[in-house]
């Protein structure tokens, strides 16, 4: 009764979910748009390549002890390693979303480390914990399922509040960083052309931090979802 119980209320706030990503696909599409505006990227193509104003923007943040990595790769999405302290920009070269996203992880580099090592521990063994209970219960070793799927759950609302802080937090202060870094560069982007490139940040955050936490929560929910299956059927 438990299972299905999980099951069923797991869904329903699956199927509300779904609802609101698709209400916000107009708004997605705006983001996408605005990213590629040829006009906002020839603004930012003045100020340095990325792997500078990484350089630049850790100086301003008084951590100058980590490492930087460009990719050529265009399915790379942009990061911050904890475990090796390596910021990854993907390439972004022609985007002038490109300074907000490097600002965006050099925050994660100067978040508290505690929680980004419990992030990056607990992340790994939620998958594996997740991968286990789905092979064990298929393969009929577990004889009752309901305990499983309710730890599931609980790590599923804990993994999603510690991501979604990191996250959200980053996003928030990378705007006025990226602000501040290029005020530094008054003889690469004048002061107008700064507003008008945050005026265009703005925009885009206040759909993407609300999307970016939606889908968040489906990807953790969806996991319950399909254990649940799997231990019913």
């Amino acid at each position: 009764m438990e299972l299905i119980t999980i099951l069923v209320m797991s869904v329903i706030i699956l199927i509300i979910l779904v609802i609101l990503l698709k209400l916000n696909k107009k708004n997605i599409n705006l983001i996408k748009q605005v990213g590629n505006d040829k006009k906002l990227n020839e603004i930012t193509n003045s100020l340095p390549e990325n792997e500078e104003v990484c350089r630049e923007i850790l100086s301003m943040l008084k951590n100058d002890d980590v490492n930087i990595k460009v990719s050529d790769e265009n399915k790379e999405a942009s990061l911050y390693i904890v475990a090796t302290n390596t910021i990854l920009i993907a390439n972004i070269k022609n985007t002038f979303t490109r300074i907000q996203t490097i600002a965006h992880e050099c925050i994660h580099s100067i978040q508290d480390k505690h929680l980004l090592w419990f992030n990056f521990i607990f992340s790994n063994i939620y998958l594996l914990y997740f991968g286990i209970i789905i092979i064990l219960t298929l393969f009929d070793k577990i004889i009752s399922p309901n305990k499983y799927a309710i730890i599931l759950v609980m790590m599923s609302i804990l993994l999603f509040f510690i991501r979604s802080y990191l996250e959200t937090d980053a996003m928030i202060k990378a705007r006025f960083l990226a602000k501040e870094y290029m005020q530094t560069k008054e003889d690469a982007i004048d002061q107008k052309n700064i507003e008008i490139i945050v005026e265009n940040l703005d925009k885009m955050n206040a759909i993407g931090i609300k999307f970016y936490n939606l889908t968040l929560l489906f990807q953790y929910l969806s996991k319950v979802i399909i254990y649940c299956i799997v231990a019913i059927i």
